[in-house]
């Protein structure tokens, strides 16, 4: 704290001279310095230093007049706190600017201030410490005056510098310190700084210094790696090549960089570095990254003569650059280190630094460097090509550059030397074509082609890129590298069209892009529309303007598809002109897209309202009545990905709002008379309507995602609307003026954001159930609200959290923690006096985060001295997880509890705390785990059995209830039961968890001098033996994972600590776990204690991954060793195996998520244990080895982003594969040789091979690629007698052959399949036509081989056409051959392909009813061949569209052989026949005409659900085909609906079957049905109101919606005609299920139920265009209905009143008084997505405006009467019980805890709106009635009872204010009552 010392002394001297003059000044400038000082946000100490400069400035003048001594105090403060900032770059590069600004006239005296300061650092030649290491970087680095002193004593600084770095050397340091990287970036800079001085020292006989050359030998001690650290072994490289660049001549320096490679490469030797002699360090770095090192320093910044000049010592014109770095370069990128991300970079250094120097090797070499025949050209191209499809992180950059570097370099060859021809463009575009489209290093050559050869060229050659970029765009990978190609391809197109209009260029831009554009923005994959929208769409419109009008013209329709893409073009367009008028027909198209279905076409048109080019730029009158009408009907969107995209499309709608009004409020804005837009009234008026809406949407009975939306909705507010100012954030920060615009909202009455309501909202919010909705309401209240709760609240609050704390429930204990944490954030000095009172403690300490975590200690000690009493009545009312959370929360969690434990003052009391903490952590967990042994077992480092857990958990139920006798035995665990794991389990994590924390928190930052380690050495052992005891002792795989994340972190800090005992603790915990595993066992320890290999996978996750891994590396090489052992010879299979354990761990380790590519250097030899461990006679070993394989897959693979299971869409290619991993291919080579060399035929790792070579794709094409040595090995498994070698070695010959290689390879295998009379072997002549059929399977987003290249393959197959026929007994080979024909269609002959057909014809024609087979024995196989030629038929008949083949077809349905139906139905539900609408009609009208026989004889039930399944699918649009369908039901549509229903009432089919049934009824009636049909019509809506329930599964729901699209239709249609009276309530029940089914957990119901609601606005003439509209809009649109189209129906009230439920507030009530112990599991709610009293308020102004439509003696005023005289006395009841209950004193007991009640909240709720619609009708219906129905009140007096006990509930939370009349309401009011 020198600083501030001398801040002291300077403010004492100023003050002295008096406030006045410069005194003062000085003081105000000391001030903000030391505001600076004691700042923790950049942006503080920013702003602080900016006052201090400005201040200084001033000053300057006035410190000129005065003397040396008035100058003297505040140059020495200044300097000292410039000392101390030497961390911060920018801190202290202004503080020189102030100190230099303060000693103008005064050089001399800063000066001598600087010289004294500097001296000060280590004055005796000692060891420097790291702030004085920093101080000399800084000082040298950014301060003039420091350079000129340290070049004065330069000698004095080397010495400090040896002595440093010597004896960083020989201690041992983390490998995470950063002492010795300082040291070593101390010579580096000084070397730079001061070369002049420097190089004499080095190359000057004369002034030789022995310093530096003891500085030359620790620097390449560095360098060979004695200290484990890359960086500092990096930086020590750069130092070097620094100290090269003062060589006096080129070749000097050029000599000392050769020897140091020569020294690198030799060995032991003497290195002579000019005049400097130094032994050769014995090579320490087991990674040897000495030539990396060194090569990266002289690349990164040795002078351009010294790499280029000649070299003596080597051949006639050698130089560094060429003859020594690049093979340098290149032998690194051929090795495999852990450093792939360096090796790439220099190979990128090294291209740049030839680019650079070409003049210079010209002259040198005399020639081109990189002529065609040139050796150079070669490896350089391989180089890059080998590492294109690197998967390390960053590297990609790297060789986009080499490419890009590598092509300019040969370009400014071919023009130096005027080389016209330049094979090299055309050897790289051919290479790239010929790569599968999934590699991602098929773009990056082209981008960096197209400007050399033209964009024509490249998409001549290229014919398929536009495709292939659609793919790209909808793969995340790949989509950059698809926008920059492009991007090129465009920019190239209109450089070439340079000089023509606008509209040309765009004309030119439409041939090649303007369909791959509007495909990608019409797209129904959001991620290849947003990507399209994004990166492609406003970037085209940038460049070429013209083009808005070509893509606008695309999007005219009214399908969703075009919507988006329309909302897309309109948005991109708004963001380069600025604003797009909102009227006419683009308003109302807008309208319906905020309206629809699809989550993005709502989304992006709500972007297209809030965005704006200027954030000042205010919101129309237009875009904010759509926000109105858009924001209550989006609060329950159902992805996470919505929500927070609807929040940052509010929050910049509030940004312009703000702004506008805040420069109105300036004056910067002129106004215009009548204009509203930017008023600060309408920002005012439209945050209240926004606050209101979001906090009314916070009550604990609306659903999760109303909650979540309205939480971010209100964030979103507080960010954008207060003056809270965040120093830790660098965006959102309030502007300076906001207090204007608050202050004019205020005197309006409006934006009071920390209102008790608001604040009670949020706190119900603290009691939810889940985690986001509770941390988000705690985040909001802890940054926004002010500093304490009121104290009126904090009792209770403090009440409610420490009964949550005791709740067994983990949600409620949690939700305790939270609370608990949010009250010591909102603390003050009245909490810690409720605490004191608590714990009768004589004082509490100041500490208010100690005073709180001190309780919960106490807390938890006290549960668990009740639980060593009775764990089962302490794990139901005390369980200790909740108190240990709380504490985790509170301690780690909150940053003034951290800041405290960091103070000096108050560490003694923190220490003894914690080390009490951790002694009861470790007592808890011996209890717990002791607990769930046998009584009597001893303990052991195995986990016990599910047996003995069972009994020691009996034991303690028979304990806990008094020794009772044991129940029978239960397949189900009991409440008990379930109560002791929970307790044991949760608190077991908790306690790891909250270890790890701590450790982490605690052990990383620097404690103040004299301050001893909060976590003492004793405490951190017991912690480690606590981790080791639940990780050895712990079943629960939830127990072990949230340990093993505390673990972790807790051996990251030891292992980072620069204390030795520390870092010891983890590796001798390693040891032992080795040691334990390689040691006999007798029980299981992998299989019973999931935590074991977990303690290895925390230990090396631990490891810094930026040093080298030592620990990693020996545990692997251990396991590897062990795993290897051979088995005992008499292993026992009942006992462990060390070698399973190894499999295992290894296994784990691999899957860890943390080692990343570390664990890529130890691949091979654990691919070859796993395939050794598949042939063991052990199945442990055998089991542990395929996982181990499966997770290595995973891991060298990389994750599989398909979903098309055995065909990954995108991946490495086989080349690129073997490049990362060649030794691994020697592995791989061996097991496919040994496995077709003879021997035996089961080769139990032969399918694992043939698995990891199919999930690989193929490379390019090149005649040395290193795929070419598996060809003959696969082929060769074409014979294997093994069917699934066969397949799987098919699939692995893909990746093996390029495209441009398949035909050749097919012609070859085609003319190996035998002729007629040939001799084959069936196993490989089967194998071969499945290689045939893998090779020309098209892949995804290609075409496949073009007919013409494949003509000659099929003149070979037809020459073998037998194979289909009887002659070739065996029915796979013909169904083989079938599927080979099938993917030639274009390339056979009409003969042959009429020989097919003929053929199939005849065998299929054979399949008669009764007929035997021809053979004596049925084949086996047989019924593949029939599918397999049935499928072929029907893909024909798509193709050609023929009506003979379509009769064919149709022919096959009427087949009584149950495979053909199958077969063809099959692939009518998989859509192949969706391109014939011919094909489609046919089968359609079969079906139907076949249904009756078919639901007659319904024996088969799968076949009759594949076949209505069919039929549904065929019947996708009924109205487009029903007349068609009449003639051919012939009638007979009533009897199928009678059987149907039938089935669905009596015979209790599957769901599955169910779902189809019941979609197909509702087909067939909406065919149509008549007045005779009535009693089907009742038993259908009966059906359907069974199915549509919340209970019923998801399978049924979703079938009522679809029903209600079909049929509901049709009855609602025909309904509102007088022609039948008796639909009417049908359709009212119709429109209940739809209403029902709206508001169902289950997406796609809503959705299909939506499309029903859609239909019904259409038809009824409402706008909404022809797409589906949103849930609650079609949900808005139903309840509009009923009172405009039944509103004088007797039955439409009570439609309407059976979805307003009734709840029993007594016993809801009562059941929170008692204030029962909870079970442990609530019941789950049928419809979690439901919201009664939500629905409530949306049925209420209906209701009320049917009852407005009442006349006298009418059926409505009717069933008005009877549901008042029902309804209305206990209404009133319940409000007078409310007003009885919330005017007492006794409800402060429970209210707190009410407040998060979901089930009283909707009770309540739910009474108002009764109470107000039973005063409404009362008022409607006459007060004659209140007395008759046994009311006693009339309407008024009935109106103020409610308002008197809303204004009592809302006192407490729980009602909306009554006064709150312009509250917004839910989407429900009836239009016109706004």
């Amino acid at each position: 704290m020198g600083a501030e010392r001398e801040a002291r002394a300077c403010a004492a001297f100023y003050g002295a001279l008096g406030h006045g003059g410069p005194g003062g000044s000085a003081l105000r400038c000391l001030r903000s310095l030391r505001l600076f000082a004691g700042s923790t946000a950049k942006r503080c100490r920013d702003k602080h230093l900016e006052e201090a400069l400005l201040l200084a400035r001033a000053l300057s003048e006035e410190l000129r007049a005065l003397g040396e001594a008035e100058a003297r105090p505040l140059l020495r403060c200044v300097l000292a706190f410039q000392l101390e900032a030497s961390g911060s770059s920018s801190a202290f590069h202004k503080l020189e600017q102030i100190v230099t600004q303060l000693a103008v006239g005064q050089e001399a005296l800063l000066s001598q201030e600087v010289g004294a300061l500097l001296a000060s650092l280590a004055p005796h030649g000692e060891v420097l410490s790291p702030e004085d290491l920093q101080a000399v970087c800084m000082f040298i680095e950014e301060s003039s005056l420091g350079r000129d002193h340290w070049r004065q004593n330069l000698a004095p600084l080397l010495q400090r510098l040896a002595a440093t770095l010597r004896w960083v050397l020989q201690s041992q340091l983390a490998p995470s310190s950063t002492w010795g990287y300082l040291a070593v970036k101390a010579c580096l800079q000084l070397f730079q700084a001061l070369p002049k001085d420097v190089a004499p020292l080095a190359w000057s006989a004369a002034a030789k210094s022995e310093t530096l050359q003891s500085i030359l030998g620790l620097l390449l001690e560095v360098v060979a790696g004695k200290v484990p650290n890359k960086d500092m072994q990096l930086l020590a490289g750069t130092a070097l090549s620094m100290l090269v660049n003062t060589a006096p001549q080129p070749q000097s320096g050029a000599s000392a960089a050769l020897t140091l490679f020569q020294l690198t490469d030799q060995g032991v030797g003497e290195l002579r570095f000019g005049e400097l002699v130094v032994e050769n360090p014995r090579v320490l770095d087991a990674a040897g990254l000495e030539r990396l090192v060194l090569s990266r320093g002289l690349l990164t910044c040795c002078k351009a003569d010294i790499l280029s000049c000649q070299l003596d010592s080597l051949t006639q014109q050698a130089c560094l650059l060429l003859d020594v770095l690049f093979p340098a370069v290149r032998a690194l990128n051929k090795e495999q280190k852990d450093c792939h991300y360096y090796c790439f970079q220099v190979l990128a250094l090294w291209l740049r630094r030839l680019q650079e120097n070409l003049p210079e090797l010209w002259r040198l070499r005399g020639g081109r460097i990189l002529a065609e025949d040139t050796e150079l050209l070669q490896q350089l191209t391989q180089l890059v090509w080998d590492n294109a499809e690197t998967p390390v992180e960053g590297v990609s950059e790297f060789i986009q550059s080499s490419f890009r570097l590598l092509l300019e370099i040969y370009d400014l060859e071919c023009q130096h030397f005027k080389d016209q021809e330049r094979p090299l463009y055309r050897h790289m575009l051919q290479r790239a074509v010929s790569m599968p489209w999934q590699i991602k290093a098929r773009y990056v050559p082209l981008c960096a082609i197209v400007p050399y050869v033209g964009s024509q060229q490249v998409l001549n050659t290229y014919l398929d890129l536009p495709q292939h970029l659609l793919n790209c765009l909808a793969t995340n990978h790949l989509c950059p590298v698809a926008t920059e190609l492009y991007r090129v391809l465009v920019q190239q197109q209109r450089s070439e069209g340079a000089g023509g209009t606008e509209e040309a260029l765009a004309e030119r831009w439409a041939q090649r892009w303007l369909p791959l554009l509007c495909q990608a923005l019409r797209s129904p994959l959001p991620i290849l529309q947003s990507n399209a929208a994004n990166h492609l769409l406003a970037w085209t419109l940038r460049q070429l303007p013209a083009t808005h009008a070509l893509l606008a013209a695309q999007f005219d329709g009214q399908d969703a598809a075009a919507l988006r893409a329309w909302v897309s073009l309109l948005r991109a367009q708004k963001s380069i002109v600025g604003t797009l008028p909102l009227q006419g027909e683009a308003l109302a198209r807008l309208r319906t897209c905020l309206r629809a279905r699809e989550e993005g076409v709502r989304l992006a048109a709500l972007g297209l309202l809030c965005c704006s080019p200027s954030s000042g730029q205010a919101l129309s009158g237009t875009e904010e009545q759509l926000l109105r009408e858009f924001l209550p009907l989006n609060l329950t969107g159902d992805t996470s990905a919505f929500r927070q995209l609807l929040q940052a499309a509010v929050r910049k709608a509030l940004v312009r709002l703000r702004d506008s009004a805040l420069a109105r409020l300036r004056g910067k804005v002129t106004v215009e008379p009548g204009e509203e837009a930017g008023q600060p009234d309408q920002a005012v008026g439209f945050v209240e309507w926004l606050l209101q809406l979001s906090v009314s949407s916070l009550t604990p009975g609306a659903n999760y995602q109303r909650k979540k939306t309205a939480l971010l909705l209100l964030a979103a507010i507080l960010e954008t609307c207060t003056d809270t100012w965040s120093p830790e954030r660098k965006k959102g920060q309030p502007p300076r003026t906001m207090a204007a615009l608050l202050s004019h909202a205020r005197q309006n009455g409006c934006w009071d954001f920390f209102s008790r309501p608001n604040l009670l909202a949020l706190l119900s919010c603290l009691q939810d159930s889940t985690n986001e909705i509770r941390d988000l309401a705690s985040e909001l209240l802890v940054r926004y609200f002010p500093a304490a709760f009121p104290s009126s609240l904090t009792p209770a609050l403090l009440q409610l959290a420490q009964d949550a704390l005791s709740s067994p429930r983990v949600q409620e204990a949690e939700a305790g923690a939270v609370l608990m944490k949010t009250i010591l954030q909102k603390s003050d000095g009245s909490t810690m006096k409720i605490l004191a009172l608590e714990t009768e403690a004589a004082q509490t300490p100041p500490n208010h985060g100690l005073c709180f975590a001190q309780h919960l200690l106490r807390m938890l000690q006290a549960q668990h001295a009740a639980a060593r009493q009775d764990l089962l009545r302490a794990a139901a009312v005390a369980p200790m997880h909740g108190v240990i959370a709380a504490l985790r929360r509170c301690l780690l969690q909150v940053p003034e509890v951290a800041a405290s434990m960091r103070a000096a003052e108050s560490a003694q009391s923190w220490q003894e705390f914690l080390t009490g903490l951790v002694t009861t952590a470790r007592d808890i967990t011996s209890l717990l785990l002791g607990a769930l042994q046998s009584p009597g077992a001893d303990e052991q480092a195995a986990a016990p059995s599910f047996a003995d857990m069972g009994n020691a958990i009996g034991s303690l139920i028979t304990l806990g209830k008094g020794q009772q006798e044991e129940e029978e035995d239960s397949v189900l665990l009991s409440e008990e039961h379930s109560l002791i794991l929970t307790c044991c389990w949760v608190s077991v994590k908790e306690i790891g968890l909250l270890l790890g924390g701590l450790a982490e928190l605690l052990l990383l930052p620097v404690l103040p001098s004299g301050v001893g380690p909060l976590l003492t050495l004793a405490s951190l052992q017991t912690a480690a033996r606590v981790f080791q005891e639940i990780l050895l002792r712990c079943r629960h795989w939830g127990a072990v994972e949230g340990c093993s994340m505390g673990f972790t972190k807790f051996c990251a800090a030891l292992l980072n600590h620069p204390d030795t005992e520390l870092r010891a603790i983890p590796q001798t915990m390693l040891d032992q776990g080795l040691e334990a595993l390689s040691g006999p066992r007798s029980s299981s320890i992998t299989r019973r204690a999931a935590g074991f290999p977990m303690l290895f996978l925390c230990i090396v996750s631990g490891e810094n991954p930026a040093q080298a891994r030592p620990l990693l590396t020996r545990c692997i090489q251990t396991l590897l060793a062990l795993a290897s052992t051979a088995l005992p010879q008499d292993w026992d299979q009942t006992l462990d195996l060390p070698q399973v354990c190894a499999l295992h761990v290894l296994q784990t380790l691999v899957r860890g998520a943390g080692l990343g590519s570390a664990l890529l250097r130890h691949a091979t030899p654990m691919v070859a244990l796993a395939l050794q461990g598949l042939g063991s006679p052990c199945w442990a070993m055998r089991n542990a080895a395929i996982q181990l394989f499966s997770a290595l897959t995973s891991r060298l693979l990389g994750q599989k982003r398909s979903r098309a299971e055995g065909c990954p869409a995108e991946g490495l290619s086989l080349p690129a594969f073997l490049g990362q991993h060649p030794q691994l291919g020697a592995v791989l080579l061996a097991e496919l040789g040994a496995a077709t060399t003879g021997g035996p035929c089961l080769r139990p790792a032969l399918h694992a091979v043939l698995t990891l070579l199919a999930q690989l794709q193929p490379g390019p094409d090149g005649p040395d690629s290193p795929s070419a040595r598996f060809l003959e090995p696969l082929l060769g498994l074409a014979a294997s007698p093994i069917y699934a070698v066969r397949a799987m070695a098919a699939k692995a010959l893909v990746p093996v052959v390029p495209p441009p290689q398949r035909p050749a390879l097919l012609l070859r295998l085609a003319q190996q399949l035998p002729v007629p009379g040939g001799v084959c072997s069936h196993n490989a002549l089967h194998g071969h036509l499945l290689q045939m059929r893998a090779l020309l399977a098209p892949t995804t987003g290609s075409d496949g081989l073009p007919a013409e290249a494949l003509r000659p393959v099929a003149l070979q197959l037809e020459a073998r056409g037998w194979l289909l026929t009887p002659a070739q007994r065996c029915p796979l080979v013909r169904a083989a051959f079938l599927q080979v024909l099938a993917l030639l269609p274009a390339s056979l002959s009409p003969g042959f392909m009429q020989s097919i057909r003929e053929a199939i014809s005849a065998e299929l024609g054979s399949l008669t009813l009764g007929k035997e087979p021809r053979c004596a024995e049925l084949q086996v196989g047989s019924a593949v061949l029939h599918q397999t030629m049935a499928r072929f038929t029907c893909s024909e008949a798509a193709r050609l569209a023929d009506s003979e083949r379509i009769g064919a077809v149709c022919s096959l349905l009427r087949q009584p052989n149950p495979d053909v139906q199958l077969a063809v139905l099959s692939w009518v539900v998989e859509g192949e026949g969706e391109k014939c609408k011919g094909l489609e009609k046919a089968l359609r009208l079969t079906l139907l005409e076949n249904l009756q026989s078919v639901l007659r004889d319904r024996r088969n039930k799968e076949f009759l659900k594949l076949y209505l399944e069919a039929l549904m699918h065929l019947c996708r649009n009924p109205s487009s085909w029903s007349q068609e369908a009449s003639p051919k039901l012939q009638g007979s549509s009533s009897a199928c609906v009678e059987m149907l229903l039938l089935m669905m009432e009596t015979e209790h089919p599957g769901p599955d079957l169910l779902f189809q049934a019941l979609c197909a009824a509702s087909l067939l009636l909406a065919l149509g049905f008549g007045d005779e049909d009535s009693p089907l019509v009742w038993r259908w809506v009966a059906a359907l109101e069974a199915c549509s329930r919340s209970v019923s599964a998801e399978v049924l729901r979703l079938a009522a919606a679809r029903s209600l699209q079909t049929a509901g239709m049709e009855v609602l249609r025909r309904s509102l005609g007088a022609a039948h009276p008796w639909l009417v309530p049908v359709a009212l029940r119709v429109i209940s299920v739809g209403i029902h089914l709206l508001q169902d957990e289950e997406q796609e119901v809503q959705h299909e139920a939506s499309g029903f609601a859609s239909l019904v606005q259409h038809s009824t003439g409402e706008p909404g265009g022809d797409g589906c509209v949103q849930g609650n809009v079609g949900l808005l649109g139903l309840l509009q209905l009923l009172p405009r189209e039944f509103g004088h129906h007797p039955e439409t009230f009570g439609s309407l009143l059976q979805h307003l439920p009734v709840l029993n507030l007594r016993g809801i009530v009562e059941e929170l008084e008692n204030n029962k112990a909870p079970s442990l599991y609530k019941e789950d709610e049928p419809n979690v997505f439901a919201e009664p009293a939500v629905l409530a308020q949306q049925l209420l102004p209906f209701l009320l405006q049917l009852l407005e439509k009442v006349p006298d003696a009418s059926p409505l005023h009717a069933s008005a009467l009877r549901w008042l005289e029902a309804a209305g006395p206990g209404v009133l009841q319940d409000l007078r019980y409310c007003k009885h209950l919330w005017s007492q004193e006794a409800v402060s007991r429970w209210w707190m805890k009410a407040l998060g009640c979901a089930k009283l909240r909707a009770a309540l709720d739910v009474l108002l709106v009764r109470a107000r619609l039973a005063a409404h009708a009362l008022r409607v219906l006459g007060e004659s009635h209140g007395a008759g129905l046994g009311l006693g009140c009339s309407a008024q007096e009935l109106e103020q009872e409610l308002a008197l006990v809303q204004g009592l509930l809302a006192q407490h939370g729980l009602a909306p204010a009554p006064s709150q009349g312009d509250a917004p309401r839910e989407p429900g009011s009836p239009p016109g009552n706004d």
